[in-house]
């Protein structure tokens, strides 16, 4: 869920003008053979291929999660389309942004983010979702009320991702506002409530809120989503809390 909107986006963002049909191409191999995809990309790009070469090249790296490679070939997209005076800056800014945030690099990734919401050129979805990517980099940089206002803005424009719903529950408690954090986990239980992460903040809420039964039934729900991943070790964690000997 985190990162399923970085291709999709990366695809939308050649929609700004007709494109050639080796761009098509190219996007249709680093789907479907990221590999031999990236090997395209840079030869398309050799050959004077340009952003949309290197746009290419970000999506065949981020569908092998080469996200540190992928978010640099974005990067050079950005810097390409600027000196285009090309709006599709501000997208390719944002994916960068995103592919940095997958790669752990907060501080890159809202440096990204910052020029893509600088020029003013996202709008809806587009928008909405680099706001909640700034938000998660600001987290990460511990500066909460900048990231309060980044989700503010994002559950304007990305109101359907239950990631936005999720985040924004998680600041909610974190910053001891338990009242809204109850609101918003219930969107985004409505909206992802076979989402392992968000049964885990389900239960996490359920708990500071003093409701047992509550958070033994959202962790219980989130180990069993979660299978053998990291989000099921912390909700059996979670859960031990209530073993008797």
């Amino acid at each position: 869920m985190f990162f399923s909107l970085l291709l999709l986006s990366a695809q939308a963002a050649g929609g700004a003008a007709a494109e050639p049909p080796r761009y098509s191409a190219c996007m249709d191999l680093a789907s479907s053979d990221p590999a031999a995809g990236v090997l395209n990309a840079s030869r398309w790009r050799v050959d004077g291929g340009g952003m949309l070469a290197r746009q290419c090249l970000g999506v065949a790296y981020a569908n092998q999660q080469k996200w540190a490679a992928a978010a640099a070939a974005f990067e050079e997209a950005a810097h390409e389309a600027e000196t285009a005076k090309d709006a599709r800056a501000a997208n390719y800014w944002a994916q960068s942004g995103n592919a940095w945030l997958a790669a752990g690099d907060a501080v890159k990734a809202q440096r990204a983010l910052d020029a893509a919401l600088a020029g003013g050129e996202l709008i809806g979805l587009a928008l909405g979702e680099a706001h909640l990517d700034r938000a998660r980099a600001l987290v990460a940089a511990s500066d909460l009320e900048g990231a309060r206002e980044d989700i503010d803005k994002a559950l304007v424009d990305a109101k359907d991702d239950p990631l936005a719903w999720l985040l924004s529950a998680t600041l909610a408690r974190r910053q001891g506002d338990l009242p809204r954090a109850h609101r918003d986990i219930a969107e985004a239980l409505k909206r992802a409530g076979n989402d392992a992460s968000v049964q885990l903040e389900a239960g996490n809420i359920a708990a500071a809120e003093r409701d047992e039964a509550g958070a033994r039934a959202a962790w219980g729900r989130a180990a069993e989503l979660g299978q053998d991943g990291p989000v099921a070790a912390a909700a059996r964690k979670a859960l031990a809390q209530f073993s008797t000997d």
